[in-house]
């Protein structure tokens, strides 16, 4: 899902998909926000820390490669 989304976008775009998404996560975001496309099917993670990790972990991964590319 995450890769469908981000394929093509640059950095700036693709760092405020995460941090909407994030937000979704963490329940700060409504579900309603149509960049984020079939991520918002993941809205009700929110009701499950343990499992709000989970579904951050690829984009912090994400995160992390795109940091060590710009280095």
């Amino acid at each position: 899902m995450m890769t469908q989304l981000v394929k093509g976008k640059n950095r700036a775009e693709i760092d405020s998909i995460r941090n909407r998404f994030r937000d979704l996560m963490l329940g700060t975001a409504s579900a309603d926000d149509k960049e984020l496309g079939s991520l918002r099917a993941l809205s009700g993670v929110a009701r499950f820390p343990a499992r709000v990790k989970c579904a951050l972990l690829p984009w912090n991964a994400l995160e992390s490669a795109l940091n060590a590319r710009a280095s």
